[in-house]
């Protein structure tokens, strides 16, 4: 396949295909045959669900494939059915992702806010406390 000069793709192009509309029966290797004339797959993965079936994700070793696959078989005949093909987007709202070091920090500094209060919970009514909760907190720290 011949490649034309760079050019500027839309930002929602990426490697990875969402089709829908695909007859029930579809097997991968079809799909490979269908798709794979438009450059390198690199995975296949096909609805088997009742809520996923007649969908697949596509995904390209290079872009400008998937961009040429999903140009030219938008609309495209399979078994009595026309393929719908989007890129892929995940869904708004998805969870950032989480940065530990900071959340171990915070969890660090609560257990040790905690800690102080307790200290000084003791120190100002040590002997309001009851034996059996006196007790209770003894094994709680040696514990923890």
């Amino acid at each position: 396949m011949s490649r034309s000069a760079p050019t500027r793709l839309p930002p929602e192009v990426n490697r990875v295909l969402y089709v829908k509309n695909l007859p029930y029966k579809i097997t991968a290797e079809e799909i490979y045959t269908i798709f794979g004339r438009f450059g390198a797959l690199r995975q296949v993965r096909v609805g088997d669900t009742p809520a996923t079936k007649g969908t697949a994700f596509i995904v390209y070793e290079d872009i400008l494939d998937a961009r040429q696959a999903c140009e030219h078989l938008s609309g495209f005949a399979v078994g009595g059915r026309y393929l719908i093909l989007h890129y892929y987007a995940p869904a708004k709202g998805e969870a950032a992702p989480v940065d530990l070091a900071a959340e171990e920090a915070a969890v660090a500094q609560l257990r040790a806010r905690v800690a102080a209060n307790e200290a000084a919970a003791e120190d100002e009514g040590g002997g309001a406390l009851d034996d059996d909760e006196a007790e209770r907190k003894r094994l709680v720290r040696q514990r923890g």
